[in-house]
């Protein structure tokens, strides 16, 4: 596969989590965007014999790309050939019986234990802002065998302690914390995703395993409000290909609606990756993340422009 020279923030997440879909297990994918689109991604590229469920509970769908821009989880085109079209209990169900081996979710805030928060920030019944909640993710990240998170790497999103949980991680990071709550044995959260970084867990509490070329782990650790455990040696993962960005930007997110385009981006400058960019109006006059055969207009925050 071919080195990507330009890239978003959030297509290296989608691209991370990708190449984590492996053949022969099942996924549940909170939501209609990140989480749905890293699958696919994963599955049409790395893992053909994977299969996804969506949140509302449609099984092992082959949905009709290009994904149109306001497809819903579940429009005609994109539950095309499901083995069944349930719901969010039945799919709840399956996943207490153990057939749901990885849940992907996305979230405001994570803390050192896996725990998720989606609903409040601030204080609960006090001063602070409400949002959506988790809709299933709560089932899934009770109920799935391994859970995969994906998030910004910022300060007010890797806290110490979330505001309110929303969806279970290890709870208090006590042994068998997770099962006096009454959730399935050797269940929990397995892998947290950013632009920046990727983590697995240890002995309960978040682990910096892995980084990405352009950032440096003290960089890392300024994004988070605690120190995370930090693996003995920390892996340097792979920048997106041309072909995964390909297929994510013609065939799944078409609008760009989670790649972020407005938002930052890594540069190739013919040495080595830079980023701080922001993406410009294209000079093809196509939305950014469709314009994948030139007319990038990248401006550094010092006004040095670049095109690709």
């Amino acid at each position: 596969m071919t080195r990507a020279e330009a890239f978003s923030d959030r297509e290296v997440a989608m691209c991370q989590v990708a190449r984590l879909v492996e053949n022969g297990r099942t996924y549940w994918a909170a939501g209609g965007g990140t989480p749905l689109y890293s699958v696919l991604l994963g599955q049409k590229l790395y893992a053909p014999d994977a299969q996804y469920v969506t949140e509302d509970g449609v099984i092992a769908p082959e949905p009709m790309l290009p994904f149109e821009p306001m497809m819903t989880m579940v429009a005609s085109r994109a539950v095309y050939r499901a083995v069944a079209w349930g719901t969010m209990n039945s799919a709840g169900i399956h996943a207490q019986l153990g057939y749901m081996d990885y849940g992907v979710l996305n979230t405001l805030q994570v803390d050192q234990h896996g725990n998720i928060n989606s609903t409040f920030l601030g204080e609960y019944g006090g001063q602070g802002r409400r949002f959506g909640g988790p809709g299933g993710a709560d089932t899934i990240a009770a109920c799935c065998w391994r859970t995969i998170l994906i998030t910004d790497q910022e300060r007010r999103k890797f806290v110490r302690e979330v505001d309110f949980i929303s969806s279970p991680g290890f709870l208090d990071g006590t042994p068998g914390a997770r099962e006096r709550a009454g959730l399935p044995e050797e269940t929990g959260p397995w892998r947290v995703v950013t632009p920046w970084a990727m983590y697995d867990y240890q002995d309960r509490r978040l682990r910096l395993m892995a980084r990405v070329p352009w950032v440096t782990v003290e960089e890392i650790l300024e994004e988070c409000e605690w120190k995370p455990l930090i693996a003995d040696e920390v892996q340097v993962l792979e920048p997106p290909t041309e072909e995964e960005l390909q297929l994510l930007r013609t065939e799944l997110d078409v609008r760009g609606q989670t790649t972020d385009a407005a938002g930052s981006w890594i540069v190739w400058d013919g040495e080595r990756y830079v980023r701080g960019y922001r993406l410009s109006q294209s000079c093809t006059g196509k939305p950014p993340s469709t314009a994948v055969d030139g007319g990038f207009v990248y401006v550094s925050l010092d006004g040095v422009r670049r095109r690709q």
